[in-house]
């Protein structure tokens, strides 16, 4: 095993060593992206709230981070996330965009004319209308994806199918007899990586970052925040609104900034200071890839 080669195992390993916590059962959308950003089949930690994932993810004696969903391509963006997020000690070091494919699932040997019922998150059976329409099939609302797959495992019931991802049906040994069943083909969720900020280390080659900040709410503050960034060269790729809690109608804002250069935004977020009355940084880590 040579030198390059060793380095990398080793720290998969430091990353990773007590699993990542994520929303959902084991083959849910999170898994997938867990895997999708560490590239490996890592150990996972299930949290059946968002919150308890925040809660296992800020402490080192039950994980070594967290995956979180964020924000959807159709459904928007997940606020409560943003707040558990602001809330906490935790900082993204990184990003991954998944597009979210629903497949049909059932055990080996059952066909279109067994299914009964099909069962899901009610989300997801929401994104496979036009397919469900086809059928008369009862459509039972469920908790989780992955959750719906393990039980039709589990019941070895030749009459119920479920809405589930291709990691769901090589999880539970099921077949998928209908794959890519989503109406809208282009479905991303994206997802953080989080991790605890004692143990964040500089990400090499970051280029993007995400801040929140509030100002005075004078006439014309926020515009003024707007000019510095578009002023340094930097892309506001969002700017997401917030109610500050026990105030009378006052905001802060949630920004992601991409950026070539490092020192360029270091510099931006030096001028931010002077015009904001708070401003914290969640992050400086590379921007993920829709794949």
């Amino acid at each position: 095993m040579n030198t390059k080669k060793r380095q990398l195992d080793k720290e998969y390993t430091e990353q990773v060593e007590k699993g990542i916590a994520i929303q959902g059962f084991e083959g849910c959308f999170h898994q997938v992206a867990a895997r999708t950003f560490f590239h490996k089949e890592i150990p996972i930690i299930c949290c059946a709230t968002f919150r308890e994932l925040i809660k296992k993810a800020s402490d080192k004696k039950e994980s070594s981070g967290a995956v979180m969903a964020i924000e959807n391509s159709i459904a928007g963006s997940i606020l409560a996330n943003y707040n558990l997020l602001q809330s906490s000690d935790l900082k993204i070091v990184g990003e991954v965009y998944l597009q979210i494919k629903q497949n049909l699932l059932v055990n080996p040997g059952v066909s279109l004319e067994d299914i009964r019922e099909v069962h899901s998150h009610p989300m997801a059976i929401q994104q496979c209308t036009t397919f469900l329409d086809k059928y008369n099939w009862k459509l039972v609302e469920t908790e989780d994806t992955a959750l719906s797959a393990k039980l039709v495992h589990l019941h070895k019931s030749k009459h119920i199918a479920a809405i589930a991802s291709k990691l769901a049906a090589d999880l539970y040994g099921l077949d998928v007899l209908a794959p890519n069943i989503h109406t809208q083909k282009n479905n991303y969720t994206r997802f953080l990586v989080l991790k605890r900020n004692a143990e964040v280390v500089l990400v090499e080659n970051a280029n993007k970052a995400s801040v929140n900040f509030s100002t005075d709410h004078k006439q014309g503050s926020l515009a003024k925040v707007l000019t510095k960034i578009a002023d340094a060269g930097i892309n506001l790729s969002k700017l997401q609104s917030f109610p500050i809690p026990g105030s009378d109608w006052l905001y802060s804002f949630h920004a992601d900034m991409e950026f070539d250069d490092l020192n360029n935004f270091n510099r931006l977020i030096n001028n931010l200071l002077k015009i904001t009355s708070e401003l914290k940084v969640y992050g400086i880590y590379q921007s993920g890839n829709l794949k």
